[in-house]
């Protein structure tokens, strides 16, 4: 298994303070997500329907009918590489590392790339995947090239394979609406602007046969009801959505001003997470976690990732923590 931020139950047994003590910033998770209400008590009775009103919720938030239903876009991640012949699959890193796995356990070359070497590189690919915008560093492409990259590849059978996990404070990058060509894949996660990664839900927009070959090999009941009933709630509440969409962007600058005034200046990131690149990132995290402070470390490059706090007592603790700390990381 790869490691992912969240795993906040390991580091309280590592560093002996108590679960309810921590500061948990490792996940780039809306830390005030849409508040569920409580289910009707058929939710969990009953299986899921497929005209349930999630597909309707859904297509009017992504604006396009193109789309399935899944256990997470993590269900996506690791079924789309069996939809094809082995290939040459280029992407672009760092990056979300559970696409390289499961592209290489499905026998496809994975070429890592430089985003400024994607056009030169195009030609010998047959599935480009881009995360956009890309976790952890935030890169963004322009929507013109995107779709020149996605046109090149479609009239040769190739795809241009989107995972827009951290699109949704900015769904104008997205190309989604323009999903049912063939060729173009875009992923959507209900876990992270919403703040229900425990929901496992997200969608695959694409065209229609491919939709059609995924579901048959996901099976039915692929997305638990509880999951299928609070994701049509959410995607409907277009008043919390524009909220958000005001208040997450606000909140990742504030972020970045406070890493960069204690010499942690972010090289990246997005309305839910920034990203620093130094050499001392692993003495920052270690550090911090003796403070009660968990981040998201990378080793290749050494660099940080620092979620969203929630409450305004967090973003106190946060800043605390840090200045804490900065000097004996500095004095190393």
């Amino acid at each position: 298994m790869l490691e992912h931020g969240g795993r906040l139950r390991l580091a309280a047994r590592a560093g002996g303070i108590a679960l309810e003590h921590w500061l948990d910033l490792s996940t780039g998770l809306n830390p005030n997500g849409w508040p569920v209400p409580m289910p009707p008590e058929d939710v969990w009775r009953r299986l899921p329907e497929s005209d349930d009103g999630l597909p309707a919720a859904a297509t009017a938030y992504y604006g396009t009918p193109h789309l399935l239903a899944v256990s997470g876009s993590q269900a996506a991640i690791q079924s789309l590489p069996a939809l094809r012949p082995a290939g040459r699959i280029g992407l672009v890193t760092p990056t979300y590392a559970e696409h390289g796995a499961a592209w290489r356990a499905a026998g496809h070359q994975v070429l890592p790339l430089h985003p400024a070497d994607i056009d030169d590189a195009l030609a010998a690919l047959d599935v480009l995947l881009l995360v956009h915008p890309n976790n952890p560093t935030g890169l963004c492409y322009p929507t013109e090239q995107l779709r020149a990259w996605h046109h090149k590849l479609a009239r040769r059978g190739g795809w241009l394979v989107l995972d827009e996990a951290f699109m949704d404070a900015t769904p104008e990058h997205s190309l989604i609406s323009e999903c049912g060509e063939a060729g173009l894949i875009v992923l959507r996660s209900v876990g992270k602007f919403f703040g229900l990664a425990g929901i496992r839900l997200g969608f695959v927009a694409a065209w229609p046969a491919l939709l059609a070959t995924l579901e048959q090999r996901l099976g039915p009941w692929a997305v638990a009801h509880p999951a299928r009933w609070a994701g049509s709630l959410a995607l409907a509440d277009q008043g919390w959505q524009a909220a958000m969409r005001q208040d997450l962007p606000q909140a990742g600058t504030r972020l970045a001003k406070l890493l960069t005034s204690v010499g942690l200046p972010p090289a990246g990131g997005t309305a839910l997470f920034q990203y620093v690149q130094t050499a001392d990132a692993a003495t920052w995290q270690r550090a911090l976690q003796q403070q009660a402070v968990l981040v998201r470390l990378f080793a290749e490059p050494a660099a940080l990732r620092f979620g969203l706090p929630g409450s305004e007592v967090e973003w106190q603790r946060l800043a605390a923590a840090l200045r804490a700390v900065q000097p004996a990381v500095n004095a190393l």
